[in-house]
C-alpha cells in the first residue's frame, strides 16, 4: 500500500461537451480556475488541456495553451496556492480512415508531426507532459504513436528538461517505455499513468492493475485511473497496489449516480478515501521531489 499518495486532476480533456455538464471548463479562465480549485482541494497536479471556446471542442492551440497556463501561474503566484503543471502532448495523433480511401485520413483526422506536438510544451515548460505511449484504438478512430514518433518526442522532452508522464493504456506501452528508457531516452526515475477503462483498451479493474503493475520497471513512480462510474473504486485499489491517484472531470462527471461534480468535490472525495484507508496526500512540493519533475518558471 502507498501511504503518500500523489492526487492528479484532469480538469478538462478533449471529449465531454457542455452538454453533458455545464460545468466542464471550457474557456482560459474556467480552466485555470478549475485547477485552483482541485488544488485547494488536495491536488499536487493539474493535468491540462484547452478548449476552442467558442465551440468547446478540443484545441491544439498554441495561444490557447499560453493563455490559460499564463492565468494559472498568476493566480497560483496572487493566491499562494500551489500545483504542478502537467500539460497533454497527447493531441494530434487521431487518424479516421477515408471511407472511400483508406489510405488518407477522413473528417476527424487530427495528426502532427512529434515536433508539432510538443510545440505548447517547448514554449511553457511545464513541470510534466504526458507521452501516449503507444497506438490504440478509440471508439470509432485509431491514435496513432509510432516507435519512431516517440523516440523523436522522448528526446525532445528529455532536452527541455520536461518529466514525462507515461501514459500506458495496455501492456505494450509498458514494454515500449521500458525500451525507450534502454536507450537512454526517458530519465530515471520514470513516471507511469495506468490508463483503464477507455475502449478499447485496458479494462478497468483490479487484475488488470496488478498485471500492468507488475511489468513496470523497478523504481518506477506510478498512478493509475478509471474511467466513469469505475473512478473512485480504481482510486482506492491504486493505493492499495502502492500507486498514486488521478481524479477529475476528463475521466468521469458523476460525484454518485444521477449526481454531477465539480473537479473540487472530486479530489474532495478521493481525498477522503486516501485518508480514509490511513495514508496521506502529498502537496505539490512533495510531487515535485517525488516524481523529480523541475519547476522551470
Amino acid at each position: 500500500m502507498n501511504n503518500e499518495v500523489i492526487i492528479t486532476c484532469p480538469v478538462t480533456g478533449s471529449g465531454v461537451k457542455k452538454d453533458r455538464h455545464t460545468n466542464v471548463p471550457v474557456t482560459p479562465e474556467e480552466i485555470s480556475d478549475a485547477a485552483i480549485e482541485a488544488a485547494k482541494a488536495g491536488a499536487a497536479v493539474a493535468h491540462l488541456h484547452v478548449r476552442n471556446p467558442d465551440t468547446g471542442q478540443a484545441s491544439n492551440d498554441i495561444n490557447l495553451y499560453a493563455e490559460t497556463v499564463g492565468l494559472l501561474r498568476d493566480k497560483m503566484n496572487k493566491s499562494g496556492v500551489d500545483v504542478v503543471i502537467n500539460i497533454t502532448a497527447g493531441m494530434g495523433g487521431e487518424f479516421v480512415p477515408d471511407p472511400a480511401n483508406p489510405n488518407n485520413g477522413g473528417p476527424g483526422t487530427d495528426m502532427l508531426s512529434p515536433v508539432d506536438r510538443l510545440k505548447h510544451i517547448d514554449l511553457l515548460r511545464p513541470e510534466i507532459c504526458t507521452l501516449d505511449c503507444g497506438s490504440l484504438n478509440f471508439s470509432d478512430y485509431a491514435y496513432v504513436s509510432t516507435p519512431g514518433m516517440l523516440r523523436e518526442m522522448c528526446a525532445l522532452i528529455q532536452k527541455m528538461e520536461v518529466k514525462p508522464e507515461i501514459e500506458a493504456f495496455e501492456l505494450g506501452h509498458i514494454w515500449m517505455a521500458k525500451q525507450l528508457m534502454s536507450e537512454g531516452l526517458i530519465d530515471a526515475p520514470p513516471l507511469f499513468q495506468l490508463c483503464l477503462g477507455i475502449p478499447y483498451a485496458a479494462e478497468a479493474n483490479g487484475e488488470t492493475m496488478l498485471a500492468m503493475r507488475n511489468m513496470l520497471p523497478e523504481g518506477a513512480n506510478w498512478g493509475s485511473f478509471g474511467v466513469g462510474p469505475t473512478q473512485m473504486g480504481m482510486a482506492a485499489q491504486s493505493v492499495i497496489f502502492g500507486g498514486h491517484v488521478r481524479v477529475g472531470l476528463e475521466d468521469n462527471l458523476y460525484l454518485e449516480r444521477g449526481v454531477l461534480a465539480s473537479n473540487g468535490q472530486l479530489v474532495s472525495r478521493a481525498k477522503e478515501i486516501i485518508e480514509r484507508m490511513g495514508a496521506r496526500t502529498l502537496s505539490a512540493e512533495e510531487a515535485r521531489k517525488k516524481f523529480a519533475a523541475k519547476k522551470q518558471r
